[in-house]
């Protein structure tokens, strides 16, 4: 009966254990970071926040749309796109960026 116990103490102890590590990653994945302007952005990202699938950056000038390549240092990461989505203001998937 003894081993039976301690078994017992042994896999409720494994159960906490593994339950707090999983409890602490959970609570560990911040939420993306939402900026308060262009400039804030562009001190961290000079280049902007990027969609993963943007490739290029697209200008509209007199009616006339151009791809020109992403300039300075880009993140492209959807999460923090999306947080920070407002700052596109030609909705072409990169916020804050240089032409």
């Amino acid at each position: 009966m003894k081993s039976a116990r301690t078994l017992g103490i042994a896999a409720v102890t494994l159960a906490l254990t593994i339950g707090g590590v999983a409890g602490t990653a959970t609570s560990a994945s911040a939420a993306p970071k939402t900026y308060a302007n262009c400039t804030a952005v562009n001190k961290v990202y000079s280049g902007g926040i990027a969609k993963k699938s943007v490739t290029k950056n697209k200008v509209t000038s007199a009616g006339k749309t151009t791809y020109r390549a992403l300039k300075g240092t880009v993140k492209k990461d959807d999460a923090l796109y999306n947080a920070n989505k407002k700052m596109d203001r030609d909705a072409d998937g990169i916020a804050c960026e240089k032409s």
